[in-house]
């Protein structure tokens, strides 16, 4: 039996961090860096870091449903960034920097809402959890000097050096 891959879409401040740490989960099988979640026809990086395109950098991520669980890509956007700070991820301030889940059907919506919710009620944030989850709408890929960013400039991931911090402080 074969599967068709699907789509998840999710801002976590940064793109960079974001995409680094999807890449590394077994069953993705791509990561792109972009914009989503705005109002502005194929924004530019300079346009959306004005903060008047509505846009949030986003990863658009395909993977193979046989292989790895949207669960699993919740639990990792969950781990990568502090869901608790609005329109900021430690030094990236603004509404790009947002926290969010872009759905892609109902499925996913109910996920997300799901471990949301156990995530409030695990009480594991001393703030409340302000990540918006609304459907996806139009992703635009980020410029290319934007992919695999990372990667191409040897580059540690910070996100999975701080979950790792987080984790080990809890």
């Amino acid at each position: 039996m074969t599967t068709e891959n699907k789509k998840a879409t999710f801002a976590a401040g940064c793109f960079w961090g974001p995409e680094a740490s999807f890449r590394e989960v077994e069953g993705v099988v791509d990561a792109t860096v972009g914009y989503s979640g705005g109002h502005y026809k194929d924004p530019s990086y300079e346009m959306v870091c004005t903060g008047r395109t509505g846009h949030a950098e986003a990863v658009e991520i395909e993977f193979d449903p046989s292989r790895v669980s949207y669960e699993t890509l919740l639990e990792v956007f969950w781990e990568i960034h502090d869901p608790t700070t609005l329109n900021r991820q430690g030094p990236d301030v603004g509404t790009q920097y947002r926290s969010a889940i872009f759905y892609h059907d109902d499925s996913q919506r109910r996920a997300a809402e799901a471990s949301k919710r156990r995530l409030e009620e695990l009480g594991l944030f001393e703030d409340p959890i302000v990540t918006e989850i609304t459907p996806a709408v139009e992703f635009y890929p980020a410029e290319e000097y934007h992919q695999r960013y990372y990667e191409r400039m040897g580059l540690p991931n910070l996100c999975a050096i701080h979950a790792g911090a987080r984790k080990a402080g809890r």
